[in-house]
């Protein structure tokens, strides 16, 4: 009987020693799997200030904090400068590019600089909320969007010299998706009244890992003349345009100094040419102007800022770049 329990004891203290081997091998393990670099390359969000209160436009208080939600319906207080949503709207990214959408009535899409292939947006305006104008170790807001439309944002164009962002609109909302084909927001204008006119507008605005490209599709409730996109315009900056050989696509483009560094930064909105109308100048933009249409419209943009990871440094990169991709829509079947 004492050799059986010795014995025993034995094959327990055996046991409890495998035991604990394999539970250090997880420990391990788990800190293996913890400290592994994410694999994520794509990243929408959006982020609003709480623990504070609106003064009339403002959103003020003391120790605020910021919290990512995954849909807003903008207050009736939110305008320009209100302080209530860090870098002023939404924002999505790839480990290319970074791109935001103001999300009051100016609507211009603005163009993040990466010099790295993580993902930042979400740490991009925390620390003060203007710090992203300001050159650090994972870039910047590079783009001079002024009044203008930024890169790839849409209003209405007059048909002379002047488009309408969304100044006068009864509501709008945004919702955010990330999955593993991608990251993007969904805007939805509601009474948008331009020039006399007011109907409802959604746009889907989505970026794929390892693309530079968002592609955007403007969903109108009726079809009204003078829809638009467009790319913000620079003096001595021209304007390149070219269509793939097939004449299904085009594309508009620039090149040069046109940051707020300055440095080199490319732009291009790719289009389906069978569904613009024209080619046009407003104001501070160069245009595309689109076929009245209650069809939903898509068309792509992509900046290119010569200072990115492993990006493209010179205008003839940039142009082989964009006719690349210009060939390859021009080959893929709808």
């Amino acid at each position: 009987m004492v050799m059986n329990q010795k014995l025993l004891l034995v094959v327990l203290v055996s046991l409890l020693g495998v035991c604990c081997k394999e539970k250090s091998k997880e420990e391990k393990l788990d800190q293996v799997v913890e400290s592994k670099p994410t694999t994520q390359k794509t990243y929408a969000e959006i982020s609003i200030k709480e623990g504070g209160q609106w003064e009339g436009t403002k959103y003020i208080g003391e120790n605020l904090t910021f919290k990512n939600v995954d849909y807003l319906k903008a207050p009736d207080s939110l305008t320009d400068h209100s302080y209530y949503v860090r870098y002023e709207g939404p924002g999505w990214e790839s480990n290319k590019v970074g791109y935001r959408i103001y999300f009051d009535w100016r609507n211009a899409i603005d163009v993040f600089g990466k010099k790295v292939d993580t993902m930042v947006l979400s740490k991009v305006g925390v620390d003060n909320y203007d710090s992203y104008h300001e050159d650090s170790a994972w870039g910047m807001d590079v783009l001079k969007a002024g009044s203008s439309l930024g890169i790839g944002s849409y209003g209405r164009f007059d048909g002379d010299k002047n488009v309408e962002h969304f100044k006068e609109v009864e509501s709008r909302d945004v919702r955010i998706r990330n999955s593993e084909q991608g990251s993007g927001v969904t805007i939805n204008y509601l009474g948008w009244t331009a020039f006399d006119e007011t109907l409802d507008l959604k746009t889907d605005l989505f970026i794929e890992p390892d693309s530079r490209m968002t592609k955007a599709t403007l969903s109108p409730s009726k079809a009204i003349e003078g829809l638009c996109t467009g790319i913000v315009k620079f003096d001595e900056i021209e304007l390149i345009e070219k269509q793939s050989e097939n004449g299904d696509w085009g594309y508009l483009a620039t090149y040069g100094e046109q940051t707020l560094v300055p440095d080199n930064l490319g732009m291009v909105i790719f289009y389906k040419t069978d569904r613009v109308d024209k080619v046009a100048e407003s104001e501070h933009d160069h245009l595309l102007v689109f076929k009245p249409s209650e069809d939903p419209v898509t068309y792509y943009f992509a900046a290119a800022w010569e200072k990115e990871k492993d990006g493209l440094k010179s205008k003839e990169e940039f142009i082989n770049y964009i006719d690349d991709r210009l060939n390859e829509l021009a080959r893929t079947p709808e």
